[in-house]
């Protein structure tokens, strides 16, 4: 070979070696850069020697800011590590989170965050090898103004389903009020100092049963198809149900989708705020405890990858002073959460209003409107599809009162029983079709 041809041949190589390159950065930057409902970046070194993946971005966990958190109003939680523990309804192999400082009032300043996965149920000690430090616009540190949210970059991680995932935040300075959810339902944890990447839970020796300033994690997943959100009151926050044991209604729909034949298989995320109601807001500015009307579009519409909503709303509405006791006003209220879905193409199924007789609340004209409201959804002229959780639950020899068995004592909550026997009444093909109520 002549001197001539070798340099013709090394130009060659080195040109295909670049193309290769490009083609490689290009594809991790498709998988990384974002799509049209949240924008991602790049990831942070420790986990940037795995391959670049492709998958369905799709939630995985979420909890909708409920108000701010009592007693904080003027420090927030400056100079500790809060550690929440999530649970996972699908896997994937990247991850990003969303943190909110809806209910500041002044900027949150986050320096250090991170993310991994729990070395056994309800522990705040990280699997080995698995804590990995969250970037945002590939900064390890962000501010939140207040009334708004931040979203994480990507990061390769691979993300079990049906598993508990550690998600730890440090702030250095006073903000307050913290933006949080009260009814977790969730043991999470807190250590003194930047504590962050700590693997060990040693340090983490104050416990919290609320979710603080973390409200989704979505993953990048190849098994999910997309996201059903389900929007509720406190049966759906899983209020009465089993401390730490993920045993709220919607964690059995999750572990159908995740396991039954031909079920779709989509992330689930609970929006449920426990004494929520459809059409008034709590007090303050911005609003605890704010109306379904008024978060539909942060908590069901914008989430990531949704393809169905569930609607399970008016209770309150009825027990809630003031009470509402013109049906017609709570099913023209879940009419209208069904048109704003159907404006994005969604699947919208609804749910019956449960009984409640022997709560203190109950009255016979209030027995009235909520009859009159699941007449309404059982004709078929509210949401595209329906659960009826009333009969599933109901006692068949007094249909005003949940059957003992389904009852966690109160009369209004269910017991874990009840719980399962909601999300199993619950037709899975209903989440999956076009949109169709005759509004």
């Amino acid at each position: 070979m002549t001197k001539r041809h070798g340099y013709a041949l090394l130009t060659a190589l080195v040109a295909v070696v670049v193309m290769i390159s490009a083609a490689i950065y290009v594809g991790f930057s498709g998988v990384f850069g974002g799509d049209d409902d949240i924008q991602a970046g790049g990831a942070h070194p420790r986990s940037s020697a795995a391959p670049a993946s492709t998958g369905t971005w799709a939630g995985s966990w979420s909890a909708s800011p409920a108000g701010g958190e009592p007693g904080t109003e003027t420090n927030g939680f400056f100079g500790h590590s809060i550690r929440n523990i999530v649970h996972t309804s699908v896997g994937g192999n990247a991850a990003r989170i969303t943190l909110s400082n809806l209910y500041g009032q002044s900027p949150l300043r986050i320096t250090h965050a991170s993310i991994a996965v729990a070395s056994a149920p309800n522990n705040p000690t990280a699997l080995s090898d698995t804590m990995r430090r969250l970037t945002f616009s590939g900064n390890s540190s962000v501010v939140i103004q207040p009334g708004q949210q931040v979203v994480s970059d990507a990061l390769r991680i691979t993300v079990p389903s049906d598993s508990d995932m550690l998600v730890t935040t440090y702030s250095p300075t006073p903000s307050g009020p913290v933006t949080y959810h009260p009814q977790a339902r969730q043991m999470s944890y807190v250590a003194r100092g930047d504590r962050t990447e700590e693997p060990s839970g040693t340090l983490y020796n104050q416990q919290s049963p609320y979710w603080r300033y973390l409200s989704a994690l979505d993953v990048l997943s190849n098994e999910a198809q997309g996201t059903v959100v389900v929007i509720g009151d406190s049966l759906t926050d899983g209020i009465t149900s089993t401390m730490g044991a993920n045993r709220r209604w919607t964690d059995i729909l999750a572990e159908r989708l995740r396991t039954e034949s031909g079920a779709p298989r989509y992330g689930v995320v609970n929006q449920g705020i426990s004494g929520n109601r459809i059409l008034a807001d709590g007090f303050g500015r911005p609003a605890n405890n704010p109306s379904g009307l008024s978060r539909f579009e942060r908590d069901a519409l914008s989430r990531s990858g949704v393809r169905a909503v569930i609607i399970d709303l008016g209770i309150n509405d009825i027990l809630r002073t003031p009470q509402q006791t013109d049906p017609a006003k709570i099913v023209d209220g879940l009419r209208e959460l069904t048109r704003q879905a159907h404006a994005r193409g969604l699947r919208v199924v609804g749910a019956t209003l449960m009984p409640f007789q022997g709560h203190p609340g109950y009255r016979p004209d209030l027995e009235g409107v909520r009859q009159s409201v699941n007449e309404q959804i059982r004709a078929g002229k509210v949401f595209d599809s329906y659960v009826d959780f009333d009969r599933a639950l109901r006692d068949p020899y007094n249909p005003r009162r949940l059957l003992d068995q389904y009852d966690s004592g109160d009369h209004l909550h269910p017991s874990d029983s009840g719980y399962r026997k909601m999300a199993e009444s619950l037709d899975l093909s209903s989440l999956r079709g076009s949109t169709g109520a005759e509004l």
